[in-house]
């Protein structure tokens, strides 16, 4: 298959290759260098593959191989279109002659026997969006045990300097499989699960060494320290990135056929603020000397305690095992979402501002790890006689019941445990109707995690009496909390938004308001497309809730689409 850059047109490229390139050094990339030396751009993927020979290990057709360039600069987080730190043609190169006789591949872009030509136009900070392609490896009939080759990727174009790429790929070697997470079903937040953490190596050849890599979301902690451990925290940028990454290697050989278990089950801890969060883990054949590489890209700290250690397991069920291991953690906690309305008096012809109020009141967070940051939404209905002049930036007007106008407003997720902010609605008075009400609502929902629905409804008032405005607020109106009506299917004319409120995160939340993926700023990030009647299933929010797939920034990803 062939992938080809897509020229987009912009300023940049009016500036030419130097004035764009140290335009936005001085800008996004945030890395200075000097005009005359080559940008260095490191080609990345993995660097070794195991080819099983066992038929039915591996029924996936996926790419084990996905090629990406580094390039030096902070990766855009931001809202909009990626700048590039590069502009100019450049080439790569994949090279698998090596592995003829050993295995068979499948290679992108422009393919000539063995060989690939992949070229690209722009280059971007990080290596997020510069996607070059992926290679999937199988064995074939000349496949035999002990076989080996390489896979060689280089690159060449005027102004950048590349660090090749070699891929080893064995066959018949190492193959380790990790043991079967059982589900704690009793586990609450801020308990601690005793993961059973093992492997077994379904290979033809013993491993010298291998390495585990676990890893948490924001919601798992790891209270171990261990000497042959490493450790790297992430606790700003994007609510999806943030967690723990670990990685320990052991030196002993790892015999073929055997099972292998920690001496002691692997403590993984729970905030109060977790629900649903990922713990996973993994086994890999490397050796502990060529550990390190699996460190780049991420600051790492050495553990201080005694090793973690390995023991051969002689009882082990082979049906224990599998290829993935991971669990969300914990499944039980709770969060309360509320909406506030307000009370506004207005003579006719007046424009008032009505703050609608959202908020979690915790205590867990809505994670939504699983479904990648899918936001849900609520609808908001005009009080009678009164007309919307300016909705917030990240509501757009739907149709709620038949020839019945609103609004329907999104939220981001990841959504904190303690996040707030406001939707303010501009609303002209063409006619004073005494007490004109106008429904706040999220959906209804049998969601389990929602420990108080009766505050999922509120009203705006105009107009109303003293007894009936709840001192001022508008929640409620002075009757009875409305019933949370169901999630209407969205019109023609509803869209995508972005938060237009005002207001926090909330302090304890261990990301910024301006958060793209999941910070849930008061004024919103990233660009959305509707998909109306699907169900936010994977959070809990309830099977009739309309959500949001979070559309990218940038589609192609980088030079090499």
């Amino acid at each position: 298959m062939t992938q080809q850059a897509q020229r987009r047109p912009g300023p940049l490229r009016a500036l030419g290759l130097v004035a764009a390139a140290s335009l936005v050094a001085a800008g996004a990339a945030g890395t200075a260098r000097a005009a005359d030396e080559p940008l260095p751009v490191t080609i990345t993927g993995e660097d070794r593959v195991d080819l099983s020979l066992g038929s039915g290990d591996d029924d996936s057709p996926e790419p084990q191989i996905d090629l990406r360039l580094n390039v030096p600069g902070e990766e855009f987080e931001g809202d909009g279109v990626v700048p590039p730190v590069f502009t100019g043609d450049y080439t790569i190169r994949i090279d698998a002659t090596g592995l003829k006789g050993v295995a068979s591949v499948d290679l992108p872009c422009d393919v000539d026997g063995l060989v690939a030509t992949c070229t690209g136009w722009e280059l971007y900070a990080g290596q997020q969006y510069n996607r070059v392609g992926k290679i999937r490896l199988d064995v074939d009939d000349d496949s035999e045990a002990g076989d080996s080759g390489s896979i060689k990727v280089t690159g060449e174009g005027e102004g950048l300097e590349f660090t090749p790429l070699d891929i080893d790929v064995r066959v018949g070697g190492p193959e380790f499989l990790n043991r079967t997470l059982p589900l704690p079903g009793d586990l609450k937040a801020g308990d601690t699960y005793k993961a059973p953490v093992g492997l077994r190596n379904v290979g033809a050849l013993p491993a010298e060494g291998a390495v585990l890599r676990f890893h948490g979301s924001r919601g798992v902690s790891f209270p171990d320290s261990f000497g042959n451990c490493a450790y790297s925290e992430v606790t700003t940028g994007p609510l999806l990135r943030q967690g723990t990454d670990v990685i320990c290697t052991f030196p002993d050989t790892i015999e073929a056929g055997a099972a292998y278990a920690l001496a002691e089950p692997l403590k993984v801890g729970t905030m109060n603020f977790a629900l649903r969060d990922i713990f996973t883990y993994s086994f890999t054949a490397v050796p502990p000397d060529e550990a390190d590489g699996l460190r780049e890209g991420k600051e790492y700290r050495q553990g201080n305690g005694v090793d973690l250690e390995l023991r051969q397991v002689s009882d082990a069920d082979p049906a224990d095992y599998t290829r993935y291991a991971e669990l969300d953690l914990p499944l039980k906690n709770t969060y309360d979402l509320e909406l506030t309305g307000a009370a506004l008096d207005a003579g006719a012809g007046d424009t008032v501002t009505a703050e609608i109020g959202f908020r979690n009141n915790g205590p867990a967070w809505i994670s939504a790890l699983r479904s990648g940051g899918e936001p849900f939404s609520f609808t908001v209905k005009a009080p009678e006689g009164a007309t919307v002049t300016k909705a917030p930036e990240k509501c757009r007007e739907t149709t709620l019941a038949e020839d019945e106008k609103g609004y329907r407003c999104w939220v981001s997720t990841p959504l904190l445990e303690d996040a707030e902010f406001t939707y303010p609605f501009e609303l002209r008075v063409d006619r004073v109707v005494e007490n004109a009400k106008g429904e706040v609502a999220l959906p209804e929902s049998g969601d389990p995690a929602e420990s108080d629905r009766a505050n999922n409804s509120a009203w705006i008032v105009l107009n109303g009496s003293d007894e009936q405005t709840d001192d001022g607020t508008g929640q409620n109106g002075g009757g009875a909390t409305p019933s949370a009506s169901p999630s209407p299917s969205p019109s023609s004319s509803s869209g995508s938004g972005q938060d237009g409120g005002t207001g926090s995160s909330g302090s304890g939340g261990n990301g910024t308001s301006g958060d793209v993926q999941g910070g849930l700023a008061a004024t919103g990030a990233g660009g959305t497309a509707l998909i109306g009647g699907a169900a936010l299933l994977a959070l809990g929010l309830g099977a009739g809730m309309t959500v949001l797939l979070r559309r990218r920034t940038r589609r192609t990803g980088g030079a090499i689409a």
